[in-house]
């Protein structure tokens, strides 16, 4: 099953991993290199409307994208952020955090908030060629 925000991040196309509750995607606009979605799968807007079978996953879900990401990019630091302003269905914005740039592919990852938030408006949207093969690398390690 997928939602309305599942589908504006790209779903199916994105889809790196997908569990019972929860869909991991890359984020077409990465504010750095590794930036994903942590979608729930259902359509509840609210967290708490959120079977507790949906909380138990979600951990697992984290240690798995922590995993992928780590051997990734390297990050060191790793933000969550719950924003929910524009796409109402549950969801995360995971972003890699690093001090210095990463290089994927021959450009160029910034970290523009580093060492504080992140800068969410500067963002590499990838081509769709781009997308796939980051997509296809990150679900090689998860």
């Amino acid at each position: 099953m997928a939602n309305e925000t599942m589908r504006k991040f790209g779903y199916p196309a994105t889809l790196v991993r997908l569990f019972e509750h929860w869909a991991v995607l890359i984020r077409p606009a990465q504010v750095t290199l590794g930036s994903l979605v942590l979608a729930a799968r259902s359509g509840a807007s609210a967290y708490s409307d959120l079977p507790p079978e949906a909380f138990a996953e979600q951990g697992q879900a984290i240690a798995a994208i922590e995993k992928a990401l780590r051997q990734f990019c390297n990050y060191e630091r790793i933000n969550y952020l719950m924003l929910m302003m524009v796409d109402r269905q549950v969801h995360f914005h995971v972003i890699p955090r690093y001090s210095e740039p990463r290089i994927w592919q021959e450009i160029a990852f910034p970290d523009g908030g580093w060492p504080g938030p992140p800068q969410l408006k500067i963002a590499i949207d990838l081509e769709t060629a781009q997308l796939d093969l980051m997509r296809d690398q990150l679900k090689n390690v998860f």
